[in-house]
């Protein structure tokens, strides 16, 4: 079981949180303010690791997760242009968490919500909007 940072579908109420077979929510947790967030085509999230200077703290959910859960149901359904990779946790810990391809940073599809701070608070204003 390892830590992964979840801030998308994977979450609760996600569309692909049923694919973390169950793994115990450890609770809301924020990052290192070193990040960058965008939205890809409104779809889904993209963590990205910023220029110094120019992150901000992210928020999410922490899970335990089982490696083989990881492994065989979630990651096969993670968009192509995220990885897996190590995630700086506000409190000093590290977690597993999805973030942005380095070769996917020009898609014109990505849109800077960083200022939202979070997925859903980004995604709730698009709900709001007329």
């Amino acid at each position: 079981m390892v830590h992964m940072f979840l801030n998308g579908g994977g979450m609760k109420g996600g569309n692909l949180h049923h694919l973390i077979g169950g793994a115990p929510f450890v609770g809301p947790a924020t990052t290192l303010p070193i990040y960058r967030l965008h939205s890809v085509g409104d779809d889904h999230p993209a963590l990205q690791l910023a220029p110094e200077g120019q992150g901000a703290a992210i928020d999410g959910e922490l899970y335990d997760i089982d490696l083989t859960v990881l492994r065989t149901s979630l990651l096969p359904a993670e968009p192509a242009d995220l990885e897996l990779g190590v995630v700086g946790m506000a409190d000093g810990s590290e977690a597993l968490g999805m973030r942005l391809r380095d070769n996917c940073a020009d898609l014109p599809e990505l849109i800077d919500i960083t200022a939202h701070g979070s997925w859903r608070a980004y995604r709730a204003t698009k709900a709001e909007a007329p």
